[in-house]
């Protein structure tokens, strides 16, 4: 009985932790829209989410390692595109929406990718499919 609780409180707690993981408004203000625009630098094509690396300009002339994050890997195929599709623009200058980190990091929501083509990509939150 007694570890039979114990499983059950391990089991809540664990609940509540991937469903923070997954909840895009636990960590981004989605009322904080951002827009970067800097050099691809590297693509992360790997469960639960992607990831997009942009080194962009920053306000004092610096560089900013930006980093996205964005729907899972699943959703992207699901619409038809694959990492090849993102990674051939490493290098490149790209603009990126999102939303912003509530902790104010550089660390974003990945909505749109705009490519140095005049291509863009739209994402929407993860599991959500879009409308047409």
């Amino acid at each position: 009985m007694k570890y039979g609780i114990f499983a059950v409180l391990i089991a809540a707690m664990a609940a509540g932790s991937l469903r923070a993981h997954h909840s895009t408004t636990a960590v981004f203000d989605m009322g904080k829209k951002i827009q970067v625009t800097g050099t691809l630098n590297r693509v992360e094509w790997i469960n639960p989410h992607i990831s997009i690396y942009v080194d962009a300009k920053g306000e004092h002339g610096g560089n900013d390692a930006w980093h996205f994050e964005g729907s899972p890997p699943a959703w992207f195929r699901r619409v038809g595109v694959n990492k090849n599709d993102i990674a051939k623009f490493q290098g490149q200058t790209i603009t990126v929406d999102g939303v912003r980190a509530k902790d104010g990091t550089l660390y974003g929501y990945l909505q749109k990718i705009t490519f140095a083509d005049g291509s863009s990509l739209e994402t929407v939150a993860a599991g959500q499919i879009p409308e047409k």
